[in-house]
């Protein structure tokens, strides 16, 4: 229903917006340029379902492996003290445990083609377990929330970038953006624990938690001693490594078992095809919606307005540049990822604009895009506090990120 809401609200903000265009300002391009985006948000949104038609048969494919082999089931069991805390309706070691890790690795190492299929197998495999079908579960929504946090260790597209766009030091933002993301994600397990009544004073996840805080000061203090240079190989390296480590790792389990790997790849593969075929309705909704929004000039104005109140209480302003970054990353990522090259072409790569755009970019994920893809393809319409918590998330994300940036830069 807030889904609905907000879909709406889109659309009605833009056509009043453009209708007062038109008739005050004489402004005869709005139209046209709203219809315009309409029809290229959706050749986007099939373009972009087709695009992941091959990525999610991979990946399908490889975890069909894993599901035969035992490779999801032993990472199920040894997840399960923790998870059962966060997501107490999975029963104990649920293959469905190591789906949601492999997503969340997946989106730890900034891969974000492996993620998506990995989250999708997970949403199937929690929807088999919801009683309601066309209901999120309150399983379904804290794993959402997981992945539009966006813990991310390794940022490798954002330092690309800035390298790209001529930064002296694309690794700067590294740090920022790895604790922004953490205090995102942090933000996203409470809030979401606290609607569903979830106890996270226990010793298990206290531990895990404790666990999660060394592995990230760990990677800050071993990347710290490195150059930037040396940071950039290493981190693509060992993401792309681990990666194809995973995949090896299942196909070795699988001969082990005895199992047919190559049989097993094609079933599984074989699902990714209607999986991407479910996603298109629902991304060219929300695309569509989000690209009016945009034309009719309303993000403009709500970035403008920002930074006439934040001037109004006499506080430094400098922020509100990266704003369109932050406020377009919850609705689409190639959307956020134009405003923050965008940003750091405007004021320069090494502005603290240009920096903090970047920080946004990497310190939460799409919001929207991630709720209308995963719970589009279980057929999920009532998504209850999967979006306020999302937000919240993405909020705590964007507050740490200027934080941070004024703190660093």
């Amino acid at each position: 229903m807030v889904l609905n809401y907000i879909w709406v609200s889109f659309f009605l903000v833009a056509f009043v917006l453009s209708v007062v265009r038109l008739v005050f300002m004489g402004d005869t391009e709005v139209f046209p340029a709203v219809m315009d985006s309409t029809f290229a948000t959706a050749k986007t949104a099939f373009e972009i379902s087709l695009g992941l038609t091959g990525v999610l048969s991979l990946w399908l494919g490889i975890m069909k492996i894993g599901e035969k082999s035992g490779v999801v089931d032993a990472v199920a069991r040894l997840l399960s003290p923790v998870f059962v805390r966060l997501f107490p309706s999975i029963p104990k070691a649920h293959p469905v445990t190591g789906s949601i890790f492999m997503n969340v690795a997946a989106n730890m190492l900034g891969l974000d083609n492996a993620a998506t299929p990995l989250g999708l197998k997970a949403m199937e495999q929690l929807q088999s377990l919801n009683s309601r079908k066309d209901t999120a579960s309150d399983a379904m929504i804290m794993f959402l929330v997981l992945n539009t946090s966006g813990l991310t260790l390794i940022p490798v597209s954002v330092m690309v970038y800035r390298a790209q766009l001529g930064a002296a030091q694309p690794t700067d933002v590294f740090v920022p953006i790895l604790l922004a993301t953490f205090f995102s994600t942090l933000a996203g397990i409470v809030v979401t624990s606290l609607y569903q009544r979830i106890n996270l004073l226990r010793r298990s996840v206290l531990l895990a938690l404790l666990v999660m805080c060394g592995a990230v000061s760990a990677v800050i203090w071993g990347f710290s001693l490195m150059s930037k240079d040396t940071m950039n190989t290493v981190s693509s390296t060992v993401a792309n490594v681990l990666l194809l480590s995973v995949i090896m790792a299942f196909i070795v389990a699988g001969l082990r078992r005895r199992v047919n790997v190559y049989d097993a790849f094609v079933e599984g593969a074989k699902d990714g095809f209607n999986t991407a075929v479910r996603v298109i309705p629902y991304l060219v909704a929300m695309l569509v919606a989000i690209g009016v929004f945009r034309a009719s000039g309303a993000m403009d104005m709500l970035v403008g307005g920002i930074r006439t109140l934040v001037g109004m209480t006499g506080c430094d302003a400098e922020f509100v540049g990266a704003l369109p970054t932050a406020v377009m990353k919850p609705l689409s990522g190639s959307g956020a990822r134009g405003m923050m090259v965008d940003a750091m072409t405007a004021y320069g790569a090494d502005s603290f604009v240009g920096r903090l755009s970047c920080v946004f970019q990497g310190a939460t994920d799409t919001t929207f895009y991630i709720i209308a893809v995963y719970f589009g393809s279980v057929g999920v319409r009532h998504t209850r506090h999967a979006v306020t918590c999302g937000l919240i998330a993405d909020f705590a994300g964007i507050v740490a990120a200027i934080a941070l940036c004024y703190l660093f830069f």
